[in-house]
C-alpha cells in the first residue's frame, strides 16, 4: 500500500495542496526598532506608550502592521508640514 503512493507521487498521479502563503499582519519590537533605526530601548518603550496597536502574547509583544504603518504615515506627514 505505502509502495503504491511512492509511486503515484513519483508518477505525478498525486497532486499534493498549493502551500498557503499569508500577509504579514504583524511586526516584533526587533522590527520597529529596525524600521525606526532605534535601540530596544526606545522601540519598547514606545510600544508601551501605545502609540499603535499591539498585544503581548507569551511575554512578546506583537505589533499590528497596519496600525504601526498608519502611525508612521502620520508622523512623516507632520514632519512635512513643519
Amino acid at each position: 500500500m505505502f509502495e503504491n503512493k511512492i509511486t503515484k507521487l513519483n508518477e505525478g498521479a498525486v497532486t499534493l495542496p498549493d502551500f498557503v502563503t499569508y500577509e504579514k499582519r504583524v511586526y516584533t519590537v526587533d522590527e520597529v526598532q529596525d524600521i525606526l533605526g532605534i535601540s530596544k530601548t526606545t522601540a519598547y518603550s514606545i510600544v508601551k506608550q501605545q502609540l499603535f496597536r499591539c498585544v503581548k502574547v507569551g511575554g512578546h509583544y506583537r505589533i499590528s502592521k497596519r496600525s504601526f504603518d498608519n502611525w508612521l504615515d502620520r508622523q512623516t506627514e507632520v514632519q512635512a508640514d513643519e
